[in-house]
């Protein structure tokens, strides 16, 4: 830890990112531990994670609001998938109706975090991001909400001559506020969630937008609004209305995923009929529409109201698949021999997966390895105590996990409270337990990096689920105790900042 000045404050929690996990988290200790002291480290000026960060055009979340939103916050707009600032502002109302606002602590970045048994506690080293000063917080609980990916840097792979185009080159990620793209040749590099939202979102006023893929995604209209569930709302309420129609969504992406999984031949099948009739006639969807791998394999990209194919109906956009030789001084030259003309280019090649935000975690001295460790109900890790995470889902909305593991979170704490418990540590009864990769998705942002992140097991509670209805069960209605989740005291609580 750094040298500094400053005495240390000590809180019995502290989150980190004041995304759309850390917002949720906060308010569940809010609400279900109202005497518990925290703080929401935010490394930015702003609130809000991605849906502040990202500034691109069209951004909107590919999953419904009913259940990307909180449970206990109706989604009241009329948008099913949302553009960012509905997004945002939903946020906001909720950092502002739980009174949050001054538990957020901007610019502030968490560098690591030292775990000491003998004090049972947290010390945690932090940069000013406005001034360079750091600082020592303590804690009893991390909670890591950081999300994912690296904020500073989206991925970009090498492309030779990539100085020689003459025109602007952006990421998706770090959008100029200047870049005007009107009566522009576009060509945007990819052909995931981010490539096929650019696309009709530049299209209007480009001269033309090309959306160039090495593969091929699965690609979905679904419906900007959702008419049952503002039928729902309209007859039951905000409330129970928005309850159903969560309730209702739930069921229909578990549907469309169990489906995808067992009976991947007829998904391919359906999901091309369902392009063939969006697409003009005659045209090449196997070359441009036809992934080499299984729906669900990878996430399917959602297009609200069919905007990418009308886009590409009306000539306005078009898609090439094909491999990049090289950039050249107008665009891009690709191994079938032609040359994409473009006055902008865009990378929407991906995202830096970075797990924990980085942070450098020791237990007692010694460095934490994430690739050591094994993931505990996908909330803890093995070896490590007073630590949580929040990874949502990858085959449904990212926040119907979220919502799940803060309450798991909230009752765990509790029950330590009532049994005098300091110390919570998961630790695995059989350490020559087969593992797996955390993460069991083909996606290249995960590929990348699933050496560097944890593992799974092979049996509960080491298996990190990505279902909604298991882990209700698991996290919800469960005990929260297990016999390899070893609960500890501490007789001596008179360290620093106590």
């Amino acid at each position: 830890m750094a040298d500094v000045a400053e005495p240390v404050e000590h809180l019995d929690v502290l989150i980190i990112g004041a995304g759309i996990s850390g917002i949720g988290a906060a308010r569940y200790l809010r609400t279900e531990l109202s005497a518990k002291t925290f703080a929401i480290l935010e490394a930015r000026a702003a609130s809000g994670g991605t849906w502040d960060l990202f500034r691109y055009p069209g951004i909107r979340s590919d999953s419904d609001l009913h259940t990307f939103g909180y449970e206990f916050k109706p989604w009241r707009d009329r948008q099913s998938i949302a553009d960012a600032p509905r997004i945002l502002s939903y946020l906001r109302e909720t950092i502002s109706e739980n009174g949050l606002g001054g538990a957020i602590r901007y610019h502030h970045r968490v560098l690591a975090a030292s775990w000491s048994s003998e004090r049972a506690r947290w010390t945690v080293e932090i940069e000013r991001t406005d001034t360079g000063e750091r600082l020592l917080l303590s804690a009893g609980w991390l909670f890591s909400a950081s999300g994912y990916y690296r904020y500073d840097e989206g991925f970009t792979p090498v492309f030779s001559g990539r100085d020689r185009f003459r025109g602007p080159i952006v990421h998706p990620q770090h959008w100029p506020e200047d870049l005007d793209h009107t009566g522009k040749r576009v060509v945007i590099i990819g052909s995931g969630a981010t490539a096929v939202t650019l696309v009709p979102a530049m299209a209007d006023t480009a001269a033309h937008v090309t959306m160039l893929q090495r593969t091929p995604s699965y690609v979905m209209p679904v419906p900007r609004e959702d008419a049952l569930a503002e039928l729902l709302r309209k007859i039951f309420g905000d409330q129970r209305g928005y309850a159903l129609a969560r309730r209702k969504n739930i069921l229909k992406q578990l549907a469309v995923w169990r489906f995808c999984k067992r009976f991947p031949t007829a998904a391919r099948r359906l999901i091309r009929w369902v392009n063939t009739r969006q697409l003009p006639d005659g045209y090449p969807v196997d070359e441009h529409f036809n992934p080499p791998y299984s729906p669900w394999d990878q996430r399917l990209c959602a297009v609200p109201d069919g905007d990418l194919f009308r886009a590409i109906r009306h000539g306005q956009a078009s898609v090439v698949t094909d491999r990049i030789v090289t950039f050249t001084e107008n665009g891009v030259l690709l191994e079938s021999g032609r040359e994409l003309e473009a006055d902008i280019i865009v990378t929407a090649t991906g995202l830096n997966v970075q797990a924990f935000g980085g942070v450098t975690v020791t237990v007692d001295g010694e460095p934490v390895l994430l690739r050591d460790t094994v993931a505990y109900k996908g909330v803890m890790l093995s070896g490590v105590p007073n630590l949580a995470y929040a990874i949502g889902y990858t085959n449904s909305s990212w926040t119907l996990k979220i919502g799940l593991l803060c309450e798991h979170f909230c009752r765990l704490l509790a029950h330590m409270d009532s049994h005098g418990y300091d110390v919570c540590r998961p630790e695995l009864a059989d350490p020559a337990m087969p593992t797996r990769p955390f993460l069991d998705f083909a996606a290249g942002y995960i590929q990348r990096v699933v050496g560097d992140l944890p593992r799974q097991g092979d049996r509960m509670p080491w298996l990190t689920s990505m279902s909604y209805s298991s882990d209700v069960k698991l996290l919800r209605s469960d005990d929260v105790t297990d016999p390899e989740l070893h609960f500890t005291r501490v007789a001596d609580r008179s360290g620093v900042g106590a």
